[in-house]
C-alpha cells in the first residue's frame, strides 16, 4: 500500500533541500508560506509546490443536518464571507463569515513553514438555534497530484487504524443519491448527516484526508479537532470537513484546523497529527 512511499529517504532529502534554498546564509528560519484569499478561494504560495499553490475553496458550503438523503440544495446554507485583514509578510488573514439567519464566524489563518492553521470562532446572536451542522473546505489537487478526476484518487489516501491506505486499494461504495466521489465518515458521526455521495463501509482512523505530490516529493493532509466527513470528490478535490453541531441562541464554539504540506513520510504526518489532536481530533 505504500508503494509512492518507497524512494522515501532519497525524496525527502530532496524536499528539504527545496524547502532549505529559501534560508539564508546567515541561518535565518525558512519563511512561511504566503496566503491569499479573493473570490473565496484560499490559495496557499510556495515555490516549491506543484503548480506554484495549492487552492482551496474556503468556504463552499455550510450544511443543515440530514443531508445525506436530501438534495444538496435543500441541505446547503447561504453564506457570505468577507477578507478583514491580511498580515504584510502574508502569513495571516482574517475573514468573516455570514451564515443565515445571522450567525457569525471569524476565520483566523495563520502560515507557517510547512501548514496553515485554522482557527474558527462560530457564535450565534440569535434569539432561535441555528441548524448549521457542519461545513466544506475544498482543497482542489489537480496540479498537487498531477492527475484529472478520473485518476487523481489513486494518489489519495486515509488512515485506516492507524495505517495510510490509498484509496484505490480500498472497496469502494457506488449507490448514493448523487454517484462519484466517496465519503469516509469518522466514528460518532451519523451516516445520515453527511454528502449525499457514496458512503465508505471503512472508517477513517485517525481522520486525516491526504494526497502525494505528482513528483513523489510532498504529502498533503488535512485535519480538524471535529470531523464530519473526509471526501473525495468530484472536482479534482480533498475535503476534511468540520463539524459543528448546531449552536443555540447566544452560543460560541471555536474549532481548529491543520493543512499540512510535508516532505513526504506519513510517520511524520501522522506525528504531527497526534501533537496538534491526538487528544481531540475526531
Amino acid at each position: 500500500m505504500l508503494q509512492p512511499f518507497l524512494r522515501l529517504g532519497s525524496l525527502w532529502l530532496i524536499s528539504l533541500f527545496a524547502l532549505l534554498q529559501s534560508q539564508s546564509a546567515n541561518g535565518q528560519q525558512v519563511r512561511p508560506l504566503e496566503l491569499t484569499w479573493e473570490d473565496n478561494l484560499l490559495r496557499i504560495h510556495a515555490d516549491y509546490l506543484p503548480g506554484g499553490s495549492v487552492e482551496v475553496w474556503y468556504l463552499e458550503a455550510f450544511c443543515r443536518k440530514g443531508a445525506t438523503d436530501r438534495k444538496w440544495s435543500e441541505t446547503t446554507i447561504p453564506h457570505q464571507t468577507r477578507l478583514i485583514s491580511t498580515a504584510p509578510d502574508r502569513s495571516r488573514l482574517e475573514l468573516e463569515t455570514i451564515i443565515e439567519p445571522g450567525v457569525v464566524a471569524r476565520h483566523g489563518i495563520q502560515s507557517g513553514t510547512d501548514e496553515v492553521a485554522f482557527q474558527i470562532e462560530l457564535t450565534n446572536p440569535t434569539d432561535s438555534p441555528a441548524d448549521i451542522q457542519w461545513a466544506q473546505p475544498c482543497i482542489r489537487v489537480g496540479r498537487f497530484t498531477g492527475f484529472g478526476q478520473d485518476d487523481y484518487w489513486k494518489r489519495c489516501f486515509v488512515f485506516l487504524k492507524g495505517e495510510l491506505n490509498f484509496l484505490n486499494q480500498i472497496p469502494r461504495t457506488q449507490e448514493a443519491l448523487y454517484h462519484g466521489g466517496q465519503v469516509y465518515v469518522p466514528r460518532g458521526v451519523e451516516r445520515g448527516d453527511v454528502n449525499p455521495r457514496p458512503i465508505s463501509e471503512f472508517q477513517p482512523d485517525p481522520p486525516i484526508m491526504g494526497c502525494v505530490s505528482h513528483n513523489d516529493r510532498w504529502i498533503l493532509g488535512a485535519a480538524w479537532d471535529s470531523t464530519q466527513e473526509l471526501f473525495q470528490g468530484v472536482i479534482v478535490c480533498l475535503h476534511s470537513d468540520f463539524r459543528i453541531g448546531g449552536l443555540q441562541p447566544g452560543e460560541k464554539k471555536t474549532l481548529k484546523g491543520r493543512i499540512y504540506l510535508l516532505p513526504n513520510d506519513p510517520a511524520r504526518l501522522l506525528q504531527r497529527w497526534k501533537n496538534d489532536f491526538g487528544r481531540t481530533g475526531h
